[in-house]
C-alpha cells in the first residue's frame, strides 16, 4: 500500500471517532438534466457543515502524537475565512487544547458565531484584515512571536491527508466513478482527493473548479509556481484564497488532466438558488462550485457517465440571500440597472412609465442629481419575467427620445451608485 493511501486510511480511522462518513446522494434533478448518473458528496452535512474538520482534526491529532510537550503547554493557531475555523475549533475542544483563530473582518457573522460555539472557552477569535491572506499573515506573525503552533488550512501533508478521506469515502460508497468535480481554494481538498484517486482509482478523473474572481490555481498552473494574487473577489469566501499552496500545487500538477473550470460568481448564484428552491439544499458559494461546473462540460463527454460533485460546505449566512438573488437575476438578464436622463418637464415621468410592459417591475427609482436645468439623472432598477422584454423597452425608450446608459455590468459604476 502506498504511503499516502495508508496515511489517509489512518486519518479516516481517527475521524470515525468524531463523525460518520458524509452521505453520497444521488441527484435525480442533475442526472436527468445532464443525462448522467450524478451524485452529491454532501460535506455540508458533516458536524461543522464542511469538509474542513477532516484536515484540522488530523493535523492536531498528529501533532499531539509527535510532540514531546505537555498538551496544556501547546497553543494552536489557525487562519480561516470560516470553515476551517469551525473544524479547528471543534477539534481543539475534542482534544482539550487551546486555540486562537484569525479571521478576516469581512467573514460572515454566521461563521464567526459558529466558530466560537464549537470551541467554547478553548477558542479565541481575532478578526483582522479584509481577506483570508491578510488574516493568515497576522496568524503566522503571532506564532513566531509567541511560539504557537500554526495549523495550515490546506498546504500541509497532514491537512491534505485529512481532506483525502473524502476520496476514500467516495471509493467505498460507489464502485466506479468517471469524474469527481472538486472546488478549489488553496488546493487542500483537490490535492487530497485527486492523489488518493490516482493511487486507488486511476481511471477516475478529478476536475478542479474555482471562481473567476479568485483563480489562484489557474494562475499558478500558468506560471508553473504558486502565485500570490494581489486582488481577489471574496464573494466565494470559502474559495477566496490569493496565495496558492506550494505542496498542493505540486500534487495537482501531477493529478489534474485538464485546466480548472472557472465559474462566474453571478452564475454560481443561480445554482445556489436553484438548489435552495428545488431540493431545499442550502449551499454556500464554494459549496456550489462543483455543481455549477457541469454547465461547462461537453454534454457528449459526460452523457451516461458516473459523476460525483463534492459539495464542500453549507455554511451560508441568510443575510446574504438578497445579494445572491440580485446577482443571479443580473446574470440571467432578468434584472438591469440603468441611468435615465429624464427631461424636467410636466408629464415626462408619466410618459416613461407608460413605456413599461405588464411584466416590467421597477425595483429602484432614485434621482441622483440634476445634470442640467432641463434634465435630471435617475437611477433605475427594473426586473422582468422575460429578459427579451428589455429589448422591447429599450426600443420604445429610444423611439420616444429618452436617453439612458445601461450600468448593469459596469462593475465600478455599478458598485458606486447601486
Amino acid at each position: 500500500m502506498k504511503s499516502f493511501t495508508k496515511n489517509v486510511l489512518d486519518a479516516e480511522a481517527k475521524l470515525s471517532k468524531v463523525f460518520s462518513p458524509t452521505p453520497l446522494q444521488f441527484s435525480e434533478y442533475l442526472s436527468e438534466k445532464y443525462e448522467a448518473n450524478v451524485y452529491l458528496k454532501r460535506e455540508d452535512l458533516s458536524s461543522v457543515r464542511s469538509y474542513k474538520i477532516r484536515g484540522a482534526y488530523h493535523f492536531i491529532s498528529n501533532y499531539l502524537e509527535e510532540s514531546k510537550e505537555k498538551k496544556s503547554d501547546i497553543n494552536f493557531v489557525c487562519a480561516s475565512a470560516g470553515n476551517f475555523a469551525q473544524g479547528f475549533s471543534l477539534s481543539c475542544a475534542k482534544f482539550g487544547v487551546n486555540g486562537k483563530v484569525f479571521m478576516p473582518v469581512t467573514t460572515p457573522h454566521q461563521k464567526v458565531s459558529r466558530t466560537k460555539d464549537f470551541g467554547g472557552k478553548a477558542i479565541e477569535v481575532v478578526l483582522i484584515g479584509d481577506t483570508y491572506d491578510q488574516a493568515a499573515s497576522a496568524a503566522k506573525k503571532f506564532c513566531k512571536e509567541h511560539k504557537a503552533v500554526y495549523a495550515p488550512p490546506y498546504d500541509h501533508e497532514w491537512t491534505i491527508e485529512g481532506a483525502g478521506t473524502v476520496g476514500s469515502e467516495i471509493g467505498q460508497q460507489l464502485s466506479q466513478v468517471d469524474f469527481v468535480f472538486v472546488p478549489v481554494g488553496g488546493g487542500g481538498l483537490a490535492s487530497g482527493i485527486s492523489q488518493f484517486l490516482l493511487e486507488n482509482s486511476p481511471k477516475t478523473e478529478t476536475i478542479a473548479v474555482e471562481p473567476v474572481g479568485a483563480s489562484s490555481l489557474t494562475e499558478s498552473l500558468k506560471l508553473g509556481k504558486a502565485v500570490e494574487m494581489k486582488k481577489i473577489d471574496t464573494f466565494v469566501d470559502g474559495a477566496a484564497v490569493g496565495s496558492f499552496g506550494e505542496k498542493t500545487l505540486k500534487i495537482l500538477k501531477k493529478t489534474l488532466r485538464r485546466k480548472p473550470i472557472l465559474i462566474p460568481e453571478n452564475r454560481l448564484c443561480q445554482t445556489m438558488l436553484t438548489f435552495l428552491h428545488h431540493d431545499g439544499i442550502v449551499l454556500e458559494p464554494a459549496g456550489g462550485l462543483s455543481i455549477d461546473a457541469l454547465k461547462d462540460m461537453d454534454r457528449k463527454e459526460i452523457k451516461g457517465k458516473t459523476i460525483v460533485c463534492v459539495v464542500s460546505g453549507g455554511n451560508f449566512d441568510f443575510e446574504r440571500l438578497p445579494d445572491v438573488k440580485e446577482r443571479a437575476m443580473k446574470f440571467s438578464g432578468h434584472k438591469k440597472y440603468f441611468i435615465l436622463r429624464l427631461p424636467q418637464r410636466p408629464g415626462a415621468l408619466k410618459e416613461f412609465l407608460g413605456l413599461l410592459g405588464p411584466n416590467d417591475d421597477i425595483s429602484r427609482f432614485e434621482y441622483l442629481k440634476k445634470s442640467a436645468k432641463n434634465f435630471g439623472s435617475v437611477l433605475l432598477g427594473i426586473e422582468t419575467e422575460d429578459k427579451k422584454n428589455f429589448e422591447i423597452l429599450f426600443s420604445k425608450m429610444k423611439k420616444s427620445g429618452f436617453e439612458f446608459t445601461d450600468v448593469t455590468n459596469d462593475e465600478i459604476l455599478s458598485d458606486f451608485v447601486i
